[in-house]
C-alpha cells in the first residue's frame, strides 16, 4: 500500500512454497487476509519471494498470465521481489547454503536476470521496481578476488536491467542486503565495495537492502550510516522492517532463555560486544559455546516487530523504531518490507495467534510509527 513517499508491504517469504502453485496459494489465502484486515479499500503491494522453480514455471505457459489475474482480480501489485533465497526456505536446514547460488556463481546471475524479465511483467507504470539479493558471498567464500568477481556479474545484471528499461521503459534496481558474515555485512564495508567495483552506470541499476536487523545487529549508528550512504551516491532501493534479539548482560539466565532460539533451519549471526571490540560469531550454537564475559550479543534472528521484549531478552525493536522516525522526517527509501520470515522456528509462545493476524499487526504497527508527529523524538 502507498504510504506518503513509500510503498509499504511484507515479503511472502514468511510462506512456505516453492512452485508456482504453491506461491498462487499463498496469495491467495494469507496475502488477501493480511490485505482484508490492513488495507481493505487500496490497493495493496506484494513483496513477492519467487524461487528459482518458481521463476522457471512462471516464465513458461500461462502461468505468468494467471498471476496479472490473479493480482487484479484482489486489487494487489508487485512492485519487489525478494531474490535472496534462491531454493528451498522452510522446512530443512538451510544455514549458509540459502547463500548459495552466490554472486561468485552464473546461476545466480541467470536467477536474477529471469527475476528482473518478471518483474518488468508485473509492474505497474510509474513505479519503480527491485530486488533484494544476497550480499556477494558468505565471508568464508570470499578470497581476494571474490570481490571483483562478484562485481563483474553484478555488472552484466546492471547491464541487463539496462537493457530491459530500454526495451520496456520499468526501472529495475538490485539491492545488495548486507549481512552479518558476508562479503559485505557493514555500511563501511559495502561503501568500499561499490567505490572500488561499481561504477556510476552500473549503480544506476544497483542500490542496497538496508535490513533494520542486520544493521542493528553490526551496531550500526544509523545517523552516521545514512548518511555515508548519502554522500556515497548508494541508492537505498529498499528497507526491510525487521527486528533481531539484543542480550545485555549476557549472563546464565540470558543465556538459557536463548537455546529456545537454536534452530537447525537457519543461520543465526552473533554480533558480541565486550567493551568496545566487536566479536563475530557465524551461529547462535557458536556464540553459546563460547567464553562467558560478553557485554551485549545482537543476534541475526528475526521476531515479530510489535514486540519489545522476550522475557530476560529484548528485540532491536528501538533501532527500527528510530529508522521509521528518521525515514518519516527524511524520507530513505520509496520501499518498506517487514520481513519476519522465522514464524515456523519461533518458540511457541510466539507465534501463539494466527499468522495473517502476526503480519496484520506488524504492519499495523509500521502505519502507527510513521503516523507519529516529526516533533516526538525516539531515544
Amino acid at each position: 500500500m502507498r504510504l506518503d513517499a513509500a510503498h509499504l508491504t511484507y515479503c511472502t517469504n514468511i510462506h512456505p512454497g516453492e512452485t508456482w502453485p504453491e506461491v498462487r496459494a499463498n496469495l491467495e489465502q494469507h496475502v488477501t487476509a493480511v490485505k482484508a484486515r490492513v488495507a481493505p479499500d487500496v490497493p495493496f503491494g506484494v513483496g513477492l519471494r519467487l524461487s528459482a522453480i518458481a521463476a522457471r514455471e512462471l516464465a513458461a505457459g500461462s502461468a505468468l498470465a494467471e498471476l496479472r489475474a490473479l493480482l487484479a482480480a484482489h486489487d494487489l501489485y508487485v512492485f519487489t521481489i525478494n531474490g535472496f533465497p534462491y531454493g528451498e526456505f522452510h522446512g530443512r536446514p538451510v544455514k549458509a547454503a540459502v547463500y548459495r547460488p552466490d554472486w561468485l556463481e552464473d546461476e545466480r546471475l541467470a536467477y536474477t536476470n529471469l527475476l528482473a524479465d518478471l518483474l518488468a511483467e508485473l509492474l505497474p507504470p510509474g513505479i519503480d521496481g527491485t530486488i533484494s539479493t544476497v550480499p556477494g558471498c558468505f565471508r568464508e567464500r570470499a578470497d581476494e578476488e571474490a570481490p571483483a568477481k562478484i562485481a563483474a556479474r553484478i555488472t552484466a545484471h546492471a547491464e541487463h536491467l539496462a537493457a530491459l528499461e530500454r526495451r520496456t521503459g520499468r526501472h529495475i534496481v538490485l539491492a545488495l542486503e548486507p549481512e552479518p558474515c558476508c562479503l559485505l555485512e557493514t555500511v563501511e564495508q559495502t561503501i568500499a565495495f561499490f567505490a572500488d567495483h561499481l561504477g556510476p552506470v552500473t549503480r544506476r541499476h544497483v542500490g542496497i537492502c538496508l535490513d533494520a536487523c542486520h544493521a542493528a545487529v553490526e551496531f550500526e549508528h544509523l545517523p552516521t550510516a545514512l548518511a555515508a550512504l548519502r554522500a556515497a551516491g548508494i541508492t537505498i532501493a529498499k528497507v526491510q522492517l525487521s527486528a533481531g534479539l539484543l542480550v545485555s548482560p549476557v549472563g546464565a539466565d540470558e543465556r538459557r532463555a536463548l537455546l529456545a532460539f537454536e534452530d537447525t533451519v537457519y543461520l543465526h549471526q552473533v554480533v558480541a560486544r565486550r567493551g568496545d571490540v566487536l566479536e563475530r560469531h557465524v551461529d547462535l550454537s557458536d556464540a553459546l559455546a563460547a567464553p562467558a564475559g560478553d557485554d551485549e550479543w545482537r543476534i541475526h534472528f528475526h521476531v515479530p516487530i510489535y514486540g519489545a521484549g522476550l522475557g530476560p531478552i529484548r528485540s532491536t525493536q528501538p533501532f527500527l523504531a528510530e529508522l521509521l522516525a528518521l525515514h518519516r522526517r527524511d524520507p530513505i527509501t520509496t520501499q518498506l518490507e517487514v520481513e519476519t520470515y522465522t514464524w515456523d522456528v519461533l518458540p511457541a509462545e510466539l507465534r501463539a495467534e494466527p499468522l495473517t493476524h502476526a503480519i496484520a499487526r506488524e504492519l499495523t504497527w509500521v502505519i502507527d510509527q510513521l503516523s507519529q508527529q516529526p516533533s516526538e523524538a525516539v531515544r
